[in-house]
């Protein structure tokens, strides 16, 4: 078991340019302190530099760094495209073990959509659009993770506040004036 019966690990995937990170970072405006976002990019591409596949040294490694955040009075937020065949027994671990509540989000957009999003982002300067087409899923939920839908409708703000209500974190703080 992981966690505590007062803490919270939000599960956000979805293809690239989604809007995942976005989410993320807008829970952690809202709530700065105790929360920890581990991002797959960041994990799999800057720390360990490696390739994404099953059995990628990624996998262990998103779920350790989870799971310390968890024992140690952190909430989680766990963001990628995180696809199915390579994380999801590991997600799908991390829910059943996790003591408190857990939340899963997944961003279905067609690919038009996600490649609107990508060319909108500092990162298309690296990586083409037909690279974004070639990693492309239409549907890639994970069924055991029990993942909410967001689609292109859903703004960060709305999705931000859909969490805060699934999670009991309540309404979410307004900045004050």
């Amino acid at each position: 078991m992981t966690g505590s019966e007062s803490s919270r690990l939000i599960i956000i995937r979805g293809n690239s340019g989604s809007g995942k990170s976005l989410l993320a970072h807008a829970i952690r405006a809202a709530r700065p302190r105790g929360v920890a976002i581990i991002g797959q990019d960041v994990l799999r591409r800057e720390v360990l530099h490696v390739r994404d596949h099953p059995g990628a040294l990624s996998v262990p490694y998103i779920d350790m760094s989870v799971r310390f955040a968890l024992d140690n009075g952190l909430d989680v937020v766990v963001e990628g495209i995180l696809h199915s065949e390579s994380y999801g027994a590991m997600l799908t671990q991390l829910r059943l073990d996790h003591v408190g509540v857990t939340r899963c989000y997944y961003y279905k957009l067609d690919l038009d959509e996600t490649l609107r999003r990508h060319r909108t982002k500092s990162l298309a300067a690296e990586v083409s659009g037909s690279d974004i087409a070639s990693w492309y899923r239409g549907d890639d939920r994970v069924i055991p993770l029990d993942e909410s839908v967001f689609d292109a409708s859903v703004t960060t703000a709305d999705a931000r506040d859909r969490v805060f209500a699934d999670s009991g974190w309540g309404p979410t703080p307004q900045p004050h004036s």
